[in-house]
């Protein structure tokens, strides 16, 4: 019985730590729930999990929803995905540091396009900040699911 239930849990535990970090939006920590991105990138490109995929969409579409971006990030996302998939040469799997740096430039991309489309000097310092922050808490969210679900 024991065994199921952390079985369970680490299931769920990738889709329910994407519902609670786009669920938990702040204009100033996180905007549109954007740090939702973090488990979409890590359990779609990384450690793929089984039917992740389709709420990586979701979610992404949903994001895009609380931006007022038509589907900016899940035609990002959608990209990438394919990119990933057609490609040989690159591993993120084995990636060090959970692929960190692949993370930094599909975020960076993301934040840049969108921070030149109405360029100002606010949208400028709000994109670093986004970015930074996203940065500094992959890390941590990446290796909370990592350290949960290692044991599938």
């Amino acid at each position: 019985m024991k065994n199921s239930v952390k079985r369970f849990f680490c299931t769920i535990f990738p889709f329910l730590t994407t519902l609670v970090l786009w669920r938990l939006s702040v204009p100033f920590w996180n905007p549109a729930g954007i740090l939702a991105i973090i488990p979409i990138f890590y359990c779609s490109f990384v450690k793929p999990v089984p039917w992740f995929s389709v709420i990586s969409i979701l979610f992404c579409f949903l994001i895009d929803y609380k931006f007022n971006t038509l589907v900016y990030w899940t035609v990002l996302y959608c990209l990438v995905y394919s990119i990933n998939g057609f490609q040989g040469f690159i591993d993120l799997p084995r990636a060090g540091n959970r692929a960190i740096v692949a993370f930094m430039i599909f975020f960076g991309v993301g934040v840049l396009i969108l921070s030149c489309v109405h360029i100002s000097l606010s949208n400028v310092i709000r994109a670093l900040w986004i970015f930074c922050l996203a940065s500094i808490l992959y890390i941590p969210i990446t290796g909370l699911i990592a350290r949960i679900c290692d044991d599938r």
